[in-house]
Formats: structure tokens, C-alpha cells, sequence
């Protein structure tokens, strides 16, 4: 199983006290405290691999699709405005990552970095519609084939840290990993308004670099 790199760092936290605790168990003879300690050490190391996972994935080829960008459940489906990057209206696709969904975000198109931006924020429930406006975030804007595509992943009450590992400049490919949001938060994908054939719902699961969100009409339709 592939862990991202920043998860190792984890992994020997949450092992840690189980390790001391067989140690002194097999220093002090007590083959119980030992084996608890062998138990809580992988246990929380397992824990925290899982979290960490980064499984692979198959990558549709299909040009015109708008990829999620997160595992998780489909929040919300909304015209938003977007003025400072789409210049105007747009649509917004949300994803809402629980601890037990895969926390690596992915390219959602092909494309140029065009913009990074850390912005800090509140740390409401990252499931609410607020949470979208208020909450600390990476914005990642994408400039693609089909115009921009702007990229937001939004920390919550526990998620308190998003990281993404992308240079303006830097062309991702779609299904590209980008980043990585910390126990659970919500991710969400904006594109200008109308020019997306939507084929989700809210409710729905996604994988991220695999599931389809929609695919951009053609200039002529």
C-alpha cells in the first residue's frame, strides 16, 4: 500500500506509546503489558496508514470530463460567483471528505497552474454550505482546454491543515496528484456557469481522478 510521505511522520507518532509500553513490559518482564503495547503500537500506526493511503488510480481518457477532484460525497451542486478568477458566475461542485475516504486531491482537468493562494479562515463543519466562504482553504486555479478551473480545499473543525504540492507554471495532467487535506474537509471544483453538462447528484460517491463530474460542452452547443 503507497502512504503519502507527509504520513510517515504520523505513523511513528501514533505507534510511539504502544512501542514505549512493550518496551517497559519486555524490560520488566510482563509479557501482558508487552503485548498490549505490541497491540496499541499497531494499531494506531495501522490507523494512520490507512489514512494515509494513496491508492492508484484508473484515469478516464476522455478529454472534455471535469474529474473529481476528492473521494468522498457529493455535498452540493450550486451556481456560485466566482469574481476574481471565473469573473463571474459559476458552477460549484462540493465534496465532503470523511476520516475514513482517501484525503489525496487530484487535478480535476488538464492544465497550467495559473494561481495558488493559502487563504486563512474559520473552521466551521466542513458539510455546511457556509463552510465554502468562510473556512481556511488552498485555492488552486487551473487553466485548461475548456477555461479555468478553480480548485478550493477547505479545512473543517478537525482538518485543520490542506497542503498542495504544485508551482505556478507547473501543467498538471488530469488525475494528477496536487495535494492532500488532513482528517476530513471538503474539496470544491468551479467552472464557469453553463458550460458543464453535470452527471452527478448530491449524494453521490466519487473517487477522485476517476469519477466524472461532468464533461464541457462544445463551443458550438
Amino acid at each position: 500500500m503507497r502512504i503519502v510521505r507527509e504520513g510517515w511522520s504520523f505513523i511513528g507518532v501514533a505507534a510511539a506509546p504502544g512501542a514505549i509500553i512493550a518496551l517497559v513490559g519486555g524490560l520488566t518482564g510482563s509479557t501482558a503489558w508487552a503485548a498490549a503495547g505490541g497491540v496499541l503500537a499497531l494499531g494506531g500506526a495501522g490507523a494512520m496508514a490507512l489514512f494515509f493511503r494513496d491508492p492508484p488510480r484508473q484515469v478516464p481518457s476522455d478529454p472534455d470530463a471535469l474529474l473529481s477532484g476528492a473521494d468522498g460525497r457529493v455535498m452540493e451542486i450550486v451556481e456560485d460567483n466566482e469574481p476574481e478568477f471565473i469573473g463571474g458566475p459559476a458552477v460549484r461542485i462540493s465534496v465532503f471528505l470523511s476520516i475514513f475516504n482517501v484525503h489525496v486531491n487530484r487535478a480535476p482537468i488538464s492544465g497550467r497552474v495559473v494561481a495558488l493562494r493559502y487563504e486563512p479562515g474559520q473552521f466551521r463543519f466542513a458539510f455546511t454550505s457556509e463552510a465554502s466562504r468562510v473556512n481556511e482553504r488552498n485555492t488552486i486555479v487551473l487553466e485548461g482546454a475548456h477555461g479555468l478551473c478553480v480548485v478550493r480545499q477547505i479545512v473543517g473543525p478537525v482538518a485543520r491543515r490542506v497542503v498542495h504540492w504544485l508551482e505556478i507554471g507547473q501543467h498538471v495532467g488530469a488525475g494528477q496528484r496536487i495535494g492532500m487535506m488532513k482528517f476530513g474537509s471538503r474539496l470544491d471544483v468551479l467552472v464557469p456557469f453553463n458550460t458543464l453538462e453535470i452527471l452527478v447528484r448530491p449524494g453521490m460517491m466519487v473517487r477522485a481522478g476517476e469519477s466524472v463530474l461532468g464533461r464541457y460542452r462544445s463551443v458550438s452547443g
